[in-house]
């Protein structure tokens, strides 16, 4: 096809993916489930595993091979600026607040999913079900580790502040942990990603770099856009030039991290974390939100459903491997956290509501999968198999929390549980 053909096509694909995330989502909503979990569902039945499967001229048509790349590239630019985004909601003073509980939940929810996560590998690794040839067994252990230690941390902020839990001891508490847990998942991975390169200089570079950039980020350039916001506040707006400035920040922080062998991800979510608080990050909120989760993010999803193939899973001893996925990832996960919050003194509801909402995975779970897939560390099957991990715990979300703890926290006559 001609890039004149690509560009039409693109657009008729936008409409389309647009249209049938609104339709997904409006029933995932009918059901209690957030606009999220209807467009990560989109995306799967657009690829090959519903629409491709049931008229694959039709898929074929609509999404050719050479249009992959655009859909791509579009798609990270908007999952960088929603990382971005993510970054400047990051509230650091919520660990400072519940030091204490959030390192016992967070623990529990790193420690023992990796652990489950590296075992299963390890266990998984001569099949080549889960990995390639190419792929070392220590980061197969690491990346699916990280894989499963990963929390939705944008979804479980957005439930927490809907529901009114935010500045609570509940919702500090379960932010404060699942920001810990990304966290920590995400050095995981830039340490898989630079060992799998298998050259010394190049990992030197990615850690080395990496860690040079988050201090120049936190320690550098946040005393120095401080003034921003302080511009901002007098003004009482943020213009669109300062805007426009802001953007170029954040293309060239995911442009260089991205260079030095991490991720386009990692650079705009620290550069969001620099960024000051108060109106200037409430402006950049309002500017940039509904244009990224509205026209943007829904690209991503729709470029992992058509990596996403059921098709790989149609024998039995592959079912098989992703239940056990999908057991360890629920038992790593919200089982554990739950432990880690009822040890810590919560109580059973409140420890009940934090591990449902530990345990779901949302769009993070996507984005390393991702990241794995285009690296070659996994396998179109693995890929599949946690793709369906993710929606699944993901689903489990939003009905665990309303039952063990939503309807009781509206309840007028509820009682303080033990």
């Amino acid at each position: 096809m001609s890039t004149f053909e690509l560009s039409v096509r693109f657009f008729l694909q936008l409409a389309f993916i647009l249209a049938m995330c609104r339709v997904v989502g409006w029933l995932a909503g009918r059901v209690g489930q957030p606009q999220v979990v209807g467009e990560m569902i989109a995306g799967v039945l657009l690829g090959p595993s519903l629409f491709g499967l049931l008229w694959p001229e039709a898929q074929g048509w609509m999404f050719p091979k050479e249009s992959k790349p655009i859909l791509f590239a579009v798609a990270q630019l908007g999952l960088s600026i929603y990382m971005f985004l993510v970054g400047v909601e990051f509230d650091h003073e919520l660990i400072r607040k519940r030091l204490r509980g959030a390192a016992a939940v967070s623990a529990a929810g790193i420690v023992v999913p990796f652990c489950l996560g590296a075992i299963a590998a390890v266990a998984l690794f001569g099949t080549g079900i889960l990995f390639p040839p190419q792929t070392q067994w220590i980061e197969g252990a690491l990346f699916l580790g990280a894989a499963m230690s990963i929390t939705a941390f944008p979804m479980l902020a957005r439930i927490i502040y809907e529901r009114g839990l935010s500045g609570t001891s509940l919702g500090t508490l379960t932010l404060a942990a699942g920001a810990v847990d990304d966290a920590a998942a995400w050095c995981v991975l830039a340490v898989v990603l630079a060992s799998f390169a298998n050259n010394a200089q190049f990992a030197l570079l990615a850690i080395g770099g990496g860690l040079a950039y988050a201090a120049f980020c936190l320690l550098a350039l946040r005393p120095l856009i401080a003034r921003l916001g302080r511009t901002v506040d007098r003004a009482g707006g943020m213009s669109p030039a300062m805007l426009g400035s802001v953007l170029c920040m954040v293309m060239l922080g995911s442009w260089f991290t991205d260079a030095i062998g991490i991720y386009a991800v990692f650079g705009a979510f620290l550069l969001g974390v620099a960024m000051p608080r108060g109106l200037f990050a409430d402006e950049l909120r309002r500017k940039l939100e509904p244009m990224t989760t509205a026209l943007l993010l829904p690209l991503f999803f729709v470029y992992s459903g058509l990596n996403t193939r059921m098709g790989l899973l149609s024998d039995a001893s592959l079912i098989g491997v992703t239940l056990l996925l999908l057991v360890l990832a629920i038992a790593g996960k919200g089982l554990a956290c739950y432990v880690a919050a009822r040890f810590h003194g919560e109580s059973h509801r409140e420890s009940m509501a934090i591990g449902s909402l530990m345990n779901a995975r949302g769009l993070m779970e996507l984005i390393i999968l991702n990241i794995g897939l285009e690296h070659k560390l996994i396998t179109p099957a693995l890929f599949t198999m946690m793709v369906l991990m993710a929606i699944t715990t993901t689903l489990m979300a939003s009905p665990l929390f309303e039952a063990c703890y939503g309807r009781w926290s509206r309840s007028p006559d509820r009682t303080n549980p033990v």
